[in-house]
């Protein structure tokens, strides 16, 4: 709208001397010629816009004019608190509402301030995919992240297993985890709070009736709790292993963390070498196998008998591919 872009141009000249006209059709995505017949009427409505001819001239604000359209609308607040995950903002469809609000900032600060915001870009960044896998915005991300910021229920259809299933949620919150969306949300109908991958919903629907928020539902202490949860319910497993010193300082690199310390925390006093041997709660012994062979000699597996087997083929293996020649080098 016109009437939006002629603020955005008000704003532009006030948080900076003086902007040509190329920089100006650029922030605002129109033409030259555009930005000429806005800058006649931001002037012929009271507006103090001055040009500057010439190669180094542009548009500036006269004897330090300064717009009242300052105030944050709810909307801009809110994206202001995010506006340092940038990817994220623009895949819940926020991006426009985090640059009006960081522009109105920007003409809200003293001069000696103005170079806050690129001052705080050049230092910090966030980056929050997961390496080496590509980031994909889930599409129904935009009409969930919508239903979130206005407490509006939805109607949900999500694949589970090899079927799909329908359910009415109260959106309470959106998480992102390394590069995947997650709603955090209760099931109309006393279902209780449950979490999904926004990626394997298949249809949302927000509906027009709103809803009220529990007063203490509190997002990052429920994802903490969930996240612990979830990765303690995939231990189902345990294997025990002996461990070098090297090893036990290794071990939290290798395997979840928590699941580490909880193995080592069991684990007896030292043995005449050194060794601990501890119980470690595992996924399965296939990823129990992956893990500790990251360790190599620095762990021996003691049990169950199935993986201290497979252990031990690898290490035939390996002493026969390196076995032979002068210093192990064929």
């Amino acid at each position: 709208m016109r009437a939006a872009r002629l603020i955005k141009m008000v704003l532009l000249l006030q948080a900076r001397p003086v902007m040509t006209a190329a920089e100006l059709a650029r922030e605002l995505e129109v033409s030259e010629r555009t930005v000429t017949r806005d800058a006649q009427a931001l002037s012929e409505a009271g507006v103090p816009v001055y040009a500057d001819r010439g190669r180094a001239g542009g548009y500036r604000l006269v004897g330090g004019y300064r717009t009242r359209l300052t105030g944050l609308a709810r909307g801009e607040a809110e994206a202001l608190f995010l506006s340092g995950v940038p990817g994220a903002l623009r895949e819940m469809g926020l991006e426009d509402a985090a640059s009006a609000a960081r522009l109105k900032v920007s003409a809200a600060l003293l001069p000696s301030l103005r170079d806050a915001p690129d001052s705080a870009a050049r230092r910090f960044h966030l980056d929050a995919p997961a390496w080496f896998r590509e980031p994909e915005t889930p599409v129904l991300l935009p009409a969930l992240a919508e239903a979130v910021w206005a407490d509006r229920r939805v109607g949900a259809r999500y694949r589970r297993g090899a079927g799909e299933v329908e359910r009415a949620l109260e959106p309470y919150g959106l998480v992102l985890k390394a590069g995947v969306w997650y709603l955090c949300a209760r099931v109309v109908g006393g279902g209780g709070f449950r979490t999904y991958r926004i990626d394997r919903f298949t249809g949302v629907e927000v509906l027009d009736e709103g809803f009220d928020r529990e007063p203490g539902f509190d997002l990052p202490g429920y994802w903490a709790g969930h996240a612990e949860r979830f990765a303690r319910s995939l231990l189902r497993a345990e294997v025990v292993v002996r461990l070098s010193p090297d090893g036990v300082r290794r071990l939290p690199h290798v395997m979840d963390p928590p699941a580490a310390r909880e193995g080592l925390a069991g684990a007896g006093g030292p043995d005449a070498e050194g060794w601990v041997t501890a119980t470690l709660p595992v996924e399965s012994e296939e990823v129990a196998h992956a893990q500790l062979t990251a360790l190599g000699p620095e762990a021996e597996v003691l049990a169950p008998a199935g993986l201290r087997e497979r252990f031990a083929a690898d290490a035939a293996r390996l002493a026969a591919r390196y076995g032979g020649g002068v210093g192990g080098v064929r």
